[in-house]
């Protein structure tokens, strides 16, 4: 018995590890090029470091004159923090070598941007709330809320079940359609939101039963956008609606 709880305590741990951290990605990427980064599904990026100048003669050197290939010890100061203020917390993010990013360490010289990065877990909250109450979903500063999934009815005879006849909790497979897109429409992009469980908010997919909702969500990062103006030019900026789900 003791050895196979230290063997599910093993697993158990080894599992949080491989979760927190998926794999250890590199990036290169010549000037005036980009650099796009992605984790799958369910995982996000997290910046380990970042270098944009040169710290070798061949690394993007085809092509190029000698005199373009000579400063060595060229690097931007604050490259990790900048790359990690674009894409951590994303599942895709895509970076541009380019001066106008990381401003010019070494003028004259064909520079390179190299990212590390690993993919890490996305956190998931998960809320259940019985019919006629409210779920409150929220997220930290400077992030905002991103739906995966919403269900509103019943599955088991257990959730939401105390104080209710039987026959009230009797059917077990009933959901409503379209839950997740409505609560994404309500939801996704802000930093709160409430969403009541009740019919006249999903409808009704089962009457007679007493339901519930259940919502699972992650917390992102703010979008950021970012314009070029050149001097004298206007730089028009706006801000449209958040995608919601399809």
């Amino acid at each position: 018995m003791q050895r196979l709880i230290m063997q599910r305590l093993s697993l158990s741990v080894f599992l949080a590890t491989a979760c927190l951290f998926l794999r250890a990605e590199q990036k290169t990427v010549c000037q005036q090029s980009t650099a796009g980064l992605s984790c799958g599904r369910g995982w996000v990026i997290h910046i380990d470091s970042a270098d944009y100048g040169r710290s070798d003669r061949t690394t993007c050197s085809r092509g190029r004159s000698s005199n373009q290939l000579q400063n060595v010890h060229c690097a931007a100061s604050g490259a990790t923090d900048r790359v990690a203020w674009m894409c951590d917390g994303k599942s895709h993010c895509s970076v541009t070598a380019s001066n106008s990013v990381f401003d010019d360490p070494c003028y004259g010289t064909y520079k390179y941007l190299q990212v590390s990065y690993s993919c890490k877990c996305k956190a998931i909250e998960q809320k259940t709330v019985c019919e006629l109450s409210t779920a409150d979903l929220t997220c930290g500063l400077g992030q905002v809320i991103n739906i995966d999934s919403a269900d509103y009815g019943r599955h088991d005879r257990t959730t939401c079940s105390q104080g209710r006849p039987s026959e009230q909790l009797q059917i077990v497979n009933c959901a409503s359609s379209g839950a997740t897109n409505r609560v994404a429409e309500m939801c996704d992009g802000k930093s709160h939101c409430s969403v009541t469980a009740s019919n006249s908010v999903f409808g009704d997919p089962c009457g007679g039963t007493y339901k519930y909702l259940q919502v699972s969500y992650s917390c992102e990062p703010i979008p950021i956008a970012r314009t070029v103006s050149c001097e004298g030019q206007t730089a028009d900026l706006s801000c449209g609606t958040y995608p919601t789900k399809h």
